[in-house]
């Protein structure tokens, strides 16, 4: 073995010390410096002789020096001691230079580590947020929507610069005072990140929507932490976009996972809401946190009425359904009674809003309409579909049933199994197919001619950027041929991303149905209630109460009328009146006054919830 030299024993034993950043490097200069100061205070005190001067004034003064890095005058002493004393100061001098450029350099590193977002989070009972994409922002607003009422600290983390997620979300979400957003750097996936994030330590944990794949790892990693700390009461909500990578449902039960198929959602809003043009609008303004929104609460003056009487007496909320023990009843018919351990479900501005009119205060009955018979069978007309993907089946399945007559686009060969399956179970359903390329404008003018309602359906087996952008450019191209050609055909898109959504102008015959944002707006809403979700899985699915648009003339309610009227009339029928829509209109209203007078022509729309 070669022996090393002293001097590359030392080299070597520098170098490690000065590796050991600040804090070693202060250690060394520390030990160096004392040492300096014991070497010349001996020194002087031999110099000066015992009778002259004692140890401990000869180490003040060295050590006052070299601190102080004073040079001596020269009456101070004689040449021994000014010498020694020169020296000290200019060991004082240099000490005094490489401190401040180790404080300096320290403390620059400190803020450079804070920037990175890589420090431990000390909170509880907050909202964590794993994943952040620069443009999807409604997870995040809802969210602080949702804790407008209290305080309340979210953390947000994604492997990217704490620096620019935090500018990012300063510049595209309005924070009130009561709620902190604080952003890390993290790997999601990786559970000792995880820990830093006191993700064990949280309310909530929420999965903002990505790739399936970073989803069940991130899934993973999350459950194995609580399972670690044994924190049983944290909640995990996730959606996944393909069937092949859902939670298991007994490892999602044991874990409190909450996980909803993306895809599968979407397809039932999208088969919902293409023969109703603005019905996918009025789902996001109902599951939107701003204005109404649903909540879970105890009125123990209605045990013991019935739900109809519930529903004309209620001011300022609208009763939607009654919770059994742990069993929903949404719509439960103007007959059932309320027991006393009954909550009710109620859409209401917040939580203590509602409130129940007495018996004196409610406005009379309204007299039955002589002669009128409600007309529910709409004929929707044809539906074009433009493109085939593995929600083929469910779209088909989900459609309303007097739909009857619909048009395939595209080549549907990889998908005909699940669209024969649906054939025989709705065997009145008339369903052609057309394979010609609708990418070329004189074939897609010559498919939609005789549409009545057109549905895009996003290619799933591409990336978000490269589906998204061929949706935009086929909606741009139905619009100029309707514009050009006089037709008169509504149409509902399907969309993965927000922010490509938002490069398009809205009209008010055009639906967007957009995977991240409708997902977002689902997560937000299950992490404040989620005992929500059987309601919402309930309205997504064509079995069941569904939501509705339907024109005042289908009750029969033309004129002028009062909530309360609406209430009872829409009830009697099988319906739940939660607001109304004016033929033109930008937005909805939700909710209105419980004795407000509402004026209605025939085609203004109210929206509805019941049976079909």
């Amino acid at each position: 073995m070669r022996k090393h030299s002293f001097r590359e024993r030392f080299s070597y034993w520098f170098d490690n010390k000065m590796s050991g950043g600040s804090l070693g490097l202060i250690k060394f200069l520390a030990i160096v410096t004392v040492c300096v100061i014991v070497l010349i205070a001996v020194v002087l005190f031999i110099l000066s002789g015992a009778e002259d001067r004692d140890i401990g004034s000869s180490l003040w003064d060295s050590m006052a020096t070299v601190i102080n890095a004073w040079m001596p005058s020269y009456e101070d002493g004689g040449p021994a001691y000014l010498i020694l004393m020169a020296v000290s100061a200019v060991v004082g001098l240099f000490v005094t230079s490489v401190l401040i450029g180790i404080v300096s350099s320290a403390i620059e590193e400190k803020i450079t580590s804070l920037r990175k977002g890589t420090s431990a989070v000390l909170e509880e009972n907050h909202i964590v947020v794993l994943g952040f994409y620069p443009g999807e922002y409604t997870l995040l607003r809802q969210l602080v929507l949702a804790s407008s009422d209290r305080n309340a600290c979210i953390v947000v983390a994604e492997d990217m610069e704490q620096e620019e997620m935090e500018q990012s979300i300063s510049n595209n979400v309005k924070v009130p005072k009561n709620v902190r957003i604080i952003c890390r750097t993290a790997d999601i996936s990786d559970p000792q990140m995880l820990s830093r994030l006191a993700a064990e330590e949280a309310g909530s944990i929420v999965i903002s929507p990505t790739e399936d794949s970073r989803t069940l790892k991130t899934l993973l990693a999350v459950s194995n932490l609580i399972k670690q700390e044994e924190k049983s009461s944290v909640r995990i909500f996730a959606v996944m976009s393909h069937e092949e990578y859902a939670f298991p449902q007994s490892i999602a039960e044991k874990h409190n996972v909450t996980a909803l198929q993306t895809y599968e959602t979407i397809a039932k809003i999208i088969a919902h809401s293409c023969t109703q043009p603005r019905l996918s609008e009025t789902f996001r303004e109902m599951l939107n946190f701003e204005g109404s929104e649903m909540f879970i609460v105890r009125i123990p003056e209605a045990s013991g009425i019935c739900f109809g009487e519930l529903s004309v007496r209620m001011d300022r909320g609208v009763p939607l359904g009654i919770l059994r023990g742990n069993n929903m009843l949404l719509n439960p018919g103007e007959d059932f009674e309320i027991l006393r351990d009954d909550r009710i479900l109620v859409f209401a501005e917040d939580q203590e809003s509602s409130r129940l009119l007495d018996q004196t205060d409610i406005p009379e009955k309204q007299p039955e309409i002589v002669g009128f018979t409600p007309d529910f069978e709409e004929h929707p007309g044809r539906i074009v579909i433009l493109g085939c993907s593995e929600t083929i089946g469910i779209v088909l399945h989900e459609l309303p049933d007097n739909v009857t007559d619909i048009l395939i686009a595209g080549d549907c060969e990889a998908h005909q199994e699940l669209i024969d399956e649906e054939l025989s179970l709705r065997p009145n359903l008339r369903l052609l197919y057309d394979d010609r390329d609708y990418m070329k404008t004189e074939n897609l003018l010559q498919i939609v001619r005789e549409a009545d309602h057109i549905v895009i359906l996003s290619n799933h087996e591409t990336e978000d950027e490269e589906a998204d952008i061929e949706s935009i450019s086929l909606l741009l191209r139905l619009r100029d041929l309707r514009d050009r050609n006089q037709l008169s055909y509504n149409i509902t898109s399907e969309m993965r991303r927000e922010n490509n959504q938002a490069l398009i102008e809205n009209d008010d015959r055009t639906d967007f149905v957009v995977a991240s944002n409708m997902s977002s707006l689902l997560l937000a809403q299950l992490a404040e209630s989620p005992e929500l979700l059987g309601t919402f899985k309930e309205l997504l699915s064509n079995t069941g109460n569904e939501l509705y648009l339907k024109e005042a003339s289908v009750f029969g309610l033309q004129g002028t009328h009062t909530t309360a009227e609406i209430r009872r009339t829409t009830l009697r029928y099988g319906y739940l009146f939660m607001g109304y829509i004016k033929e033109g209109a930008a937005k909805s209203i939700f909710n209105p006054r419980l004795q407000e007078n509402i004026s209605l022509s025939a085609e203004d729309e109210l929206i509805v919830i019941g049976e079909d």
